[in-house]
């Protein structure tokens, strides 16, 4: 099975062309979040995601973390798949499907320890897709993503093994690393942020580099 690959905090129109050029399989659009690189304005966001042909998957990046937030932020940027990126302290992912019928749910994990696995296996069966990445939601000031660190790999293997959903692998990727990645771990996708950036810019050099190592793994 080919793997999938999602390129992350794309912040222009041209930017998401070229990851789509390239091969990509879907594109994050990074809303407001409490730090981390790539977040820009809903507006952009939506004008992006207009441009993007299907089958490529817009991801919406949101820090919301109750279901009528995530929802409200979803309508003013109208992409085909929402990133929740922290856990959800308000509602749960029925009333999410219920009322976002043709939207993919994608739940990130920030993959800290063996607590992290049960957590994702018990939301596997509620989502669309999880994303497992290696932020840390219990900092003062959290880190939801874009840390360009890698997580253990053991512990991501074990929820792949055990996850009812797909797993996309996130967290410190670059064209480097991908390819053991993704021998270690077997997920159905791969997302990158900053390994395929040079000054927060995405770099056309890297980009064909980790695209073309997926390949010729997955």
């Amino acid at each position: 099975m080919t793997t999938r690959i999602k390129i992350c905090c794309i912040s222009s129109i041209e930017e998401a062309g070229l990851a789509v050029s390239f091969g990509a399989s879907a594109v994050g659009l990074v809303g407001h979040m409490p730090s981390g690189p790539g977040p820009i304005p809903d507006d952009l966001i939506q004008k992006i995601a207009t441009t993007v042909p299907p089958p490529v998957a817009t991801f919406l990046l949101t820090s919301e973390t109750s279901v009528n937030k995530i929802i409200e932020h979803h309508q003013r940027t109208n992409t085909n798949t929402i990133q929740i990126v922290d856990s959800l302290s308000d509602g749960n992912y029925a009333q999410l499907k219920e009322s976002l019928k043709n939207v993919k749910i994608v739940q990130a994990i920030h993959v800290l320890n063996e607590m992290s696995v049960d957590e994702a296996v018990r939301i596997s069966g509620m989502v669309d897709a999880l994303l497992l990445d290696s932020g840390n939601p219990n900092l003062k000031i959290k880190e939801l993503g874009g840390t360009g660190r890698v997580h253990d790999w053991r512990l991501s293997r074990m929820i792949r093994e055990k996850s009812k959903c797909p797993v996309f692998l996130a967290g410190g990727l670059n064209p480097g690393n991908v390819q053991r990645a993704i021998e270690e771990v077997e997920p159905f996708g791969v997302d990158v942020c900053s390994g395929v950036r040079t000054g927060g810019k995405l770099d056309i050099q890297k980009l064909r580099s980790f695209i073309k190592n997926v390949m010729q793994t997955g």
